[in-house]
């Protein structure tokens, strides 16, 4: 399940595609248009500059825009930069232990490729593709 957070994250990218792309928006502009609280998005943005698709810059004038075109940001990347991993079990994730039962584990396939199909589709989709969905 995707959590605020990344729903949040997704939202943001999408506002800043449309309104700041060449220019800096600020945050409480994004905020306003959105109905995300200030305070919430402190916690996002940071996330997405880490990750190399947004870039900020302090000051008059100052504020957020994306780094890329939309069609280059994939919902996937924006996604696992917030929510971290996205598969479906935790033997999956990225930070797990190897499974002591994956070797005899009859549902790791079927979970496999679940993960794969969630990972390759997020991954084809993008900003473009969100901006022009209504």
């Amino acid at each position: 399940m995707i959590s605020t957070r990344g729903r949040y994250a997704l939202r943001v990218m999408i506002d800043l595609a449309e309104h700041s792309f060449e220019n800096y928006t600020a945050m409480k502009e994004v905020a306003a248009r959105q109905g995300i609280s200030l305070k919430y998005l402190e916690r996002i943005l940071p996330l997405l500059v880490k990750g190399g698709l947004v870039e900020g810059l302090q000051g008059k004038g100052g504020g957020y825009k994306l780094t890329r075109e939309p069609k280059d940001c994939s919902v996937g990347e924006i996604l696992r930069l917030t929510e971290g991993d996205l598969a479906p079990v935790a033997c999956l994730s990225c930070d797990s232990e190897p499974c002591a039962r994956a070797g005899e584990c009859r549902t790791l396939p079927m979970w496999t490729k679940l993960n794969a199909l969630v990972n390759d589709f997020l991954s084809g989709v993008t900003l473009a593709d969100l901006m022009k969905m209504q």
